[in-house]
This record gives C-alpha cells, sequence and structure tokens, in this order.
C-alpha cells in the first residue's frame, strides 16, 4: 500500500482510482462497509482502490485545546486501511486555508486534477468544504460534468438500529467497555507505539513493564485491562505472535505519578524491547486504578490482576468474540 501526501504528480498506478473519502477515525465496521463498496466498484471496473483522509482531524484544528480523541493516529489508521486491502492512501493536510476552500475547489483541484478520480464513495452523512457546504448532491452534479461517478453509501446500523460511529467508540472506551467498543470497530482497540524508558520501579517487585505514551490518542477509564501485545510491523509477513498481558492505563498514584501512560506487563516473556514499537490491544476492562498503600499491596493486586487477565485471554481463545464486517447499501 503506498501513502501519499503530495497529490502533485502522483504515478500513473495511482491516479484513476475507485475512492473512499472520509476522516475514517476508527477504521470501525461503518467505514469497513463503505470502503468494502468502493472494494467491490473497483474490483469490477478493474481500477486501484483508494482512501482520501485528512490530517490533522478537523477537531484537531477547530478545537485544539480540546483532549487527544483521536481512536487511530495516521500510523494506526494506514495499518487499519492496509488491512483492509486499500491500494493507495491520499493524505490531505487540512490546515487553516484548506478548511476555507470552498466544495468547488476542492472537486476540482483535488479529486478532478489531483487525483483524476473515477469513481467515489462517501458515508451517508459526508460533507465537505467551507461552511461543511459541499455534499453528496454537489458531488453528483459536479460528477456529471467532470466524468466520475458517486455512491452513497446508507448508515450501518446495530441491532437497535443505532448508526456506528467513531464517537460511539469513544463513549464506551471512555465509560470502560471495550468490548462493546470493539464490536463497533471490528477488532479490539490498538495502542501503537514505542516501548519507553521509565522508573524501571516495576522490576523490584517482579513485574517489569514496557511504557508507551497516550500523548496521540484518545484516553480511555483509567484502570487496569487485559491486553494482547505483539511487535509491530510483522502481520503483513504473516508471522504476528500476540503475548497475552494485563496493562494499566493511568498516572499511578502508588508512585506518585502524575501523566498518563500505558504500563504492560507481558505474560511469561523475558526480551529487550527498549525503542521497539509494540501494538496492545485493549481486550477487556478489569478495575478501576486505585493507589495502594505502599508496594507491597500493589504487588498482590498486580498478582491478582494478572491471574484475572490470564483466565479471561485464555478463555478467549475458545470463545473469540466475532466480528463480522456488514454490508453497506449504495445509493
Amino acid at each position: 500500500m503506498a501513502v501519499f501526501h503530495n497529490f502533485s504528480n502522483l504515478p500513473a498506478e495511482a491516479r484513476g482510482a475507485v475512492v473512499a473519502i472520509g476522516n475514517f477515525d476508527g477504521v470501525h465496521l461503518g467505514h469497513q462497509a463503505v470502503i468494502g463498496q468502493a472494494a467491490e466498484i473497483a474490483k469490477k471496473l478493474g481500477l486501484p482502490l483508494a482512501v482520501l483522509t485528512f490530517e490533522p482531524h478537523p477537531r484537531s484544528l477547530f478545537q485544539p485545546n480540546q483532549p487527544c480523541f483521536r481512536l487511530t493516529p495516521m500510523i494506526a489508521k494506514a495499518h487499519a486501511l492496509h488491512k483492509a486491502g486499500v491500494d493507495h492512501v491520499f493524505v490531505q493536510d487540512f490546515t487553516r486555508e484548506f478548511s476555507q476552500q470552498s466544495a468547488e475547489v476542492f472537486v476540482l483541484d483535488t479529486l478532478v486534477r489531483d487525483l483524476g478520480a473515477k469513481q467515489l464513495v462517501i458515508g451517508w452523512d459526508f460533507c465537505f468544504g467551507k461552511n461543511r457546504q459541499g455534499n453528496a448532491q454537489l458531488l453528483e452534479k459536479m460528477g456529471a460534468e467532470h466524468g466520475f461517478s458517486v455512491h452513497a453509501a446508507k448508515a450501518v446500523t446495530d441491532h437497535s438500529d443505532v448508526a456506528l460511529s467513531s464517537s460511539r467508540v469513544r463513549d464506551y472506551l471512555q465509560q470502560g467497555k471495550p468490548v462493546a467498543a470493539a464490536k463497533i470497530l471490528g477488532r479490539y482497540w490498538e495502542i501503537d507505539g514505542p516501548v519507553l524508558h521509565g522508573f524501571q520501579r516495576g522490576r523490584t517487585i517482579g513485574f517489569p513493564t514496557a511504557n508507551l505514551s497516550m500523548d496521540n490518542y484518545l484516553v480511555p477509564a483509567l484502570g487496569v485491562y487485559a491486553v494482547r501485545i505483539a511487535k509491530a510491523g510483522v502481520e503483513g509477513l504473516g508471522r504476528t505472535h500476540w503475548y497475552h498481558g494485563v496493562a494499566n492505563i493511568g498516572t499511578r498514584p502508588t508512585l506518585d505519578g502524575d501523566s498518563v501512560n500505558l504500563e504492560v506487563f507481558i505474560f511469561d516473556f523475558d526480551e529487550d524491547i527498549y525503542g521497539m514499537d509494540l501494538r496492545v490491544q485493549i481486550v477487556d476492562y478489569l478495575r478501576p486504578e486505585k493507589k495502594f498503600d505502599g508496594l507491597t499491596a500493589l504487588k498482590e493486586q498486580i498478582d491478582k490482576d494478572s491471574k484475572q487477565a490470564r483466565e479471561l485471554l485464555m478463555s478467549l481463545r475458545d470463545h473469540p468474540l466475532e466480528f463480522v464486517v456488514p454490508t453497506a447499501s449504495i445509493e
């Protein structure tokens, strides 16, 4: 999969694609259904499959002082799009200047001139351009004039007929409900990043941990989680090995911490992984974070947490969550 941040002078094989457009934060089942429909069209017409997305997320530009809300920073998003079978990812730099561009100019300059898009697939609520004036109707009108077709996917809903959305995933994660979030995402939510050097206090009580930054991610409910861990960058080679573990997302109040971090204790693992990129899947929530009366009490609780996480993760080997990508209807 190729990722393009500059659309001028694209190689011939990247032009003339079927392009799914959206922010796709989380690349959840609703997003996957839209991309899946674009893939069906691309296969039928013998065209490449592409995604056009926007970085940073527009909300980051318009609400810069709000806490981080991202489910998938660009690297994690690219990983999910690769798994979805996308050939090309076009990353539009979402600047203040770009946000003031009219919908018509975006169509003419980006979709027609730069990408040479042949088919567009958009979500049911997609709007774009200054003041969100662009919509499916405008795209259809301009497509008729400039030689591209537009397909609008209807909302993908759950069993209660509520649309799947990134905001619902965020709400579930912040409520300590990662299983509910996973059922919308179609996979367990992941935090990716390099292992950082910590204070190594976990080693003093027999629980060495890998520390990852949460700076670019939504902060879910603080507490202890059952997790799966893999070394990043090997899935495409068919060699992904998932380790089991237990993790704390929080400020480490027993150790007088003050910033939110992800600390992972990997079961049955003894390798030097400092600086290595890890993927940490948040499987289930075990308990809220709390302050203990010293390291002995903390060690005893980690023992209990580890036992609970082992049992839960082993049970999922026999009864895994089933994630089914729904089909989005195209109009």
